[in-house]
């Protein structure tokens, strides 16, 4: 069965950074993404590792609010996909296109799974991401993670969690 993009959040926010996940709806589904809207900017990596992750995020959410794009907080999403072992492209959600940014419109069934750990299993990840979609009878066209919170309110709420992403083929 594939259901829209779940709400990801919680009312809770005992940070006033990121709210308590809800990942259950996203854990071994197919989610559809229907002109789904992000600004994209890359960071540079060392064999996966990012290397300016959180200049990245400042200046996406920078770019985002001074456009008045932001989503609401139950569908905010950052999407994150290895392009080679030095480059990685981060896909900011937001409400609109946003003018001057590299905007980026996603379409299509992704097949869902939630992990939780730190990002040294995103290896594992991978791989359990590429299994999956080809039980769902698909080869995984892009796979994306989302870390549902900042590094620092993981701590806070003791886990972290992360949500698989693999665009399944159409054909």
């Amino acid at each position: 069965m594939t259901v829209a993009i779940p709400q990801t959040y919680t009312a809770i926010n005992e940070t006033g950074c990121c709210a308590r996940p809800n990942v259950e709806p996203w854990d071994r589904t197919t989610i559809e993404f229907k002109n789904r809207k992000f600004i994209r900017l890359h960071t540079r990596s060392m064999m996966f590792i990012p290397l300016n992750m959180s200049d990245i995020m400042t200046e996406l959410q920078e770019i985002a609010e001074g456009a008045k794009a932001t989503m609401p907080p139950q569908e905010a999403m950052v999407l994150s996909r290895d392009l080679t072992p030095w480059r990685a492209e981060q896909l900011y959600a937001v409400s609109k296109v946003v003018e001057g940014a590299d905007n980026v419109t996603i379409d299509g069934k992704f097949a869902s799974i939630v992990f939780e750990g730190d990002y040294s299993k995103a290896k594992n990840w991978f791989d359990d991401m590429v299994e999956y979609a080809s039980e769902l009878g698909s080869k995984s066209e892009e796979i994306y993670f989302f870390y549902t919170t900042c590094p620092k309110c993981a701590e806070h709420y003791g886990k972290n969690y992360v949500v698989g992403l693999a665009k399944l083929s159409t054909n």
